[in-house]
């Protein structure tokens, strides 16, 4: 019994301390970099490959540890690939953008904690508005506004709780761009409103990321394995239960749960502590030599009747059910302080030749129907045995195992206890 409180109470701690711990979902970001217009340019004119000149800076929520959402705004200008205007034209470009994106927590989707608790990915995409201004050229004079879409990854080395180096990738279409980035060509009619094909290009990043909240962990970093206990913290709420569950009168029955603390030694209780008198007689079944059959203390508890009415009123007590034997849940061994309703019918059929009694073990409704029904049988037969050893012969007793007690209420730990049980039959 004190195994079954100690294992459900620890699962109940455990089952809060996952719901009460959380983590921090807003972070703020900033990186610098580079970036690369693919297409269109004019002829002869190139862009370098690491063309630095590109920032953003946002504002990401997640809304658990694998999804959320972030608002990024980057601005900065392309150039031509060289000095030598005589192989490659000159131009300068300004451009923004801002954009509204969906993230994916890469690292938790792919449980990146395996392996590593510092390393993290994310990946992002979404769509937003931008601008296009050439400075020199045909049109540095025109402002090209467009849309575009974004799609990109975000490496992450964790620092420390609060702060994380990135790096990003990301890959941008522009919507509608009239002119192309060098700003000599129309690639539609700019002067009429009509737009071209669509412009692509890249920008890589480095920067860090600022966690917001007083949480241990931010979502990106938070593994759900420690949302359990740790050991230390274990050691301490068991070390708490143990002494909750402390029997001090070594009745069965733990400190917490006991209204009657100081029970003699020996004696029967009930679930709460309680000193048991079954016949109701003032005498406790553990001082009453006849707990199931009222009488005064003059007669230790056994009453002055003659036998025959010792007999009726057994049979009686019998067929009401105040005469058991109980067990513990998935146990046919007898508990010990009901095995003296075992005793008092080998007494008693020692004392009455003409009778005999069929024993019936009987389970609560937890678990498999055929393997109750087993072991109600393996409960019936345990106490058989005990008669049997007892001196009664065997001829006078049967047994047999009736399954589950679907008479009381199954989720009451009270009501269970009181199933498993067994009874006995006068024939």
């Amino acid at each position: 019994m004190k195994k079954l409180i100690l294992s459900t109470i620890i699962a109940g701690t455990l089952a809060f301390g996952a719901h009460a711990q959380e983590f921090d979902k807003f972070s703020l970001e900033v990186g610098g970099g580079f970036n690369k217009p693919m297409a269109p340019l004019s002829p002869n004119f190139l862009s370098p490959t690491l063309n630095l000149g590109h920032i953003e800076v946002g504002a990401r929520y997640m809304f658990n540890e694998k999804f959320g959402m972030k608002l990024d705004y980057g601005f900065g200008s392309m150039k031509e690939a060289g000095n030598d205007e005589a192989n490659t034209g000159s131009f300068d470009t300004k451009y923004y953008r801002l954009n509204l994106q969906a993230v994916a927590n890469m690292g938790r989707i792919m449980n990146f904690e395996s392996f590593t608790r510092s390393f993290g990915l994310l990946g992002h995409a979404g769509g937003g508005i931008g601008n296009v201004k050439p400075q020199e050229n045909l049109y540095s004079d025109y402002t090209d506004d467009v849309y575009n879409f974004i799609l990109g990854v975000s490496p992450q080395l964790k620092l420390g709780k609060s702060v994380a180096l990135v790096g990003d990738i990301s890959a941008i279409i522009n919507g509608r761009q009239t002119v192309t980035w060098d700003g000599s060509t129309a690639i539609g009619r700019a002067d009429q409103g009509f737009y071209g094909i669509n412009s692509t290009w890249f920008t890589g990043t480095i920067g860090v990321q600022f966690y917001l909240g007083k949480n241990e962990e931010h979502a990106d970093w938070f593994i759900a394995a420690d949302k359990y206990a740790t050991k230390e913290e274990l050691a301490t709420q068991i070390s708490g239960i143990k002494d909750m569950l402390k029997d001090s009168d070594g009745d069965g029955v733990p400190d917490y749960l006991d209204k009657e603390p100081n029970t003699p030694a020996g004696a029967r209780v009930n679930s709460s502590g309680m000193t048991l008198d079954s016949d109701g007689d003032g005498t406790p079944d553990h001082m009453d030599e006849c707990p199931f059959l009222p009488g005064p203390a003059s007669t230790n508890g056994c009453p002055v009747e003659e036998v025959k009415e010792q007999l009726d009123f057994f049979r009686k007590a019998i067929n009401d059910g105040y005469v058991n034997v109980y067990y513990a849940f998935d146990s046919s061994k007898p508990l010990g302080y009901s095995t003296s309703a075992a005793n008092y019918v080998s007494n008693f059929l020692k004392k009455n030749p003409g009778v005999s009694v069929e024993i019936k073990g009987y389970a609560d409704e937890l678990g498999p129907e055929d393997y109750n029904m087993k072991l109600s049988e393996r409960r019936a037969k345990a106490i058989y045995d005990i008669i049997v050893a007892s001196g009664v012969d065997a001829s006078r007793l049967s047994y047999k195992g009736y399954g589950e007690d679907t008479s009381v209420d199954k989720s009451s730990a009270d009501a269970r206890q009181m199933a498993r049980r067994a009874s006995f039959e006068v024939k």
